[in-house]
């Protein structure tokens, strides 16, 4: 049986995948400037170029999460 759908930490989950998302991106450039291998540096910057492409989406994501909760209290 599905479990009900329960929101009510989904704010707070995304905010910590963004936070995530920003701190692996900036061991990612850190790994890019100190990194000798160009195919390893080009997977770097192409993870970081989805990634930021990402974030925006996920801080939309928990504005309407953040949204949502302030409509249900």
């Amino acid at each position: 049986m599905a479990k009900p759908d329960n929101r009510e930490d989904n704010a707070q989950r995304i905010r910590r995948n963004i936070e995530t998302t920003r701190r692996n991106m900036e061991i990612a450039d850190h790994e890019i400037e100190t990194t000798t291998d160009p195919h390893y540096k080009k997977q770097l910057q192409e993870k970081n170029q989805r990634r930021a492409i990402t974030i925006p989406d996920l801080f939309w994501e928990m504005k309407e999460e953040e949204a949502f909760q302030e409509m249900k209290e």
